[in-house]
């Protein structure tokens, strides 16, 4: 206001600087008190805008969330990147591409929820491993498929009727089942500590040839538990080298690259890393379990 004086006219002027150095005066009387109140401290009707707030409650990630997140950190330092697919899925893709046709033994395996129009929610990750496949082919690939799978269960220590997996593919040339194991003993180094122990076993999956089933070293050390069933190993993946008739089906020349895959158990990786002895504690909204691991 004083410094547009200037501008007023003349005959306006002394009652404009007037109201200006009213309004001036009475700013200052107030900055003046309010800086007086400030240098004498907080009292209890005062507010101390500088002290640091308090925190609102929130929630935080469960620990199957918690699992799968550092299970992707862990693979993305091998150069794996993320690739999501469909929970409900057709028969086709969880199945037939799969190299597991309608009337194959296998289906039995899967205990499958079936919806209308042929589709089903699916029993694994697996199904995304042709999505992809048909997404990026004739690149290489090098991927994980983290997500929620569905199965007709009977539910105990270890089993659920939803479970959560991770996914593994990678193709390209030179992939041996060597390959396999040393990406998966790499992880599991990181993930469950370099003293646990690995192994893998010889096993039948139609979409893998050969196929292994990889076990790790339960927390009972072999004392037996409910979760291991009393021989001190736990199952937490299945893979092997994909099969040419899988290779084909997602668009790859079988005779030009080879590639493995596996599926792993996140829900069992919490388990092991955590020591949690029955799988159904994740899910019973328990917030005394829950709050450990937020």
């Amino acid at each position: 206001m004083l410094a547009l004086i200037p501008s007023v006219e003349p005959s306006e002027r002394a009652s404009v600087g007037q109201s200006a150095n009213s309004v001036k005066t009475e700013l200052q009387s107030e900055y003046d008190a309010a800086m007086s109140a400030l240098s004498t401290g907080p009292t209890a009707e005062s507010l101390d805008v500088t002290l640091p707030g308090v925190p609102p409650v929130v929630g935080g990630l469960h620990v199957t969330r918690q699992t799968m997140y550092e299970i992707q950190c862990i693979f993305a330092t091998m150069g794996f990147t993320v690739f999501e697919s469909n929970e409900v899925e057709t028969d086709e893709y969880n199945f037939q591409l799969l190299n597991i046709p309608p009337e194959h033994p296998s289906r039995d395996m899967w205990d499958t929820m079936y919806l209308e129009e042929g589709q089903v929610l699916r029993t694994h990750t697996s199904p995304g491993q042709i999505r992809a496949m048909q997404r990026f082919h004739p690149e290489p690939i090098r991927i994980i498929l983290p997500g929620r799978c569905y199965r007709y269960e009977a539910i105990d220590a270890s089993h659920e009727s939803i479970l959560f997996q991770v996914e593994g593919l990678a193709i390209g040339t030179g992939i041996t089942l060597a390959s396999l194991k040393g990406v998966f003993e790499a992880f599991a180094r990181q993930f469950f500590g370099k003293d646990r122990g690995v192994r893998f076993r010889g096993h039948y999956f139609p979409f893998t040839e050969p196929s292994v089933e990889i076990d790790i070293s339960c927390n009972c050390e072999g004392r037996g538990c409910p979760v291991c069933k009393g021989t001190g190993w736990l199952e937490l993946s299945g893979g092997g080298m994909v099969h040419p008739i899988v290779l084909e089906n997602g668009g790859y020349d079988p005779a030009e690259v080879t590639g493995f895959a596996f599926g792993m158990g996140a829900d069992r990786a919490a388990m092991l890393k955590h020591n949690i002895e029955d799988i159904r504690l994740l899910y019973t909204n328990d917030l005394r379990f829950l709050e450990q691991f937020t």
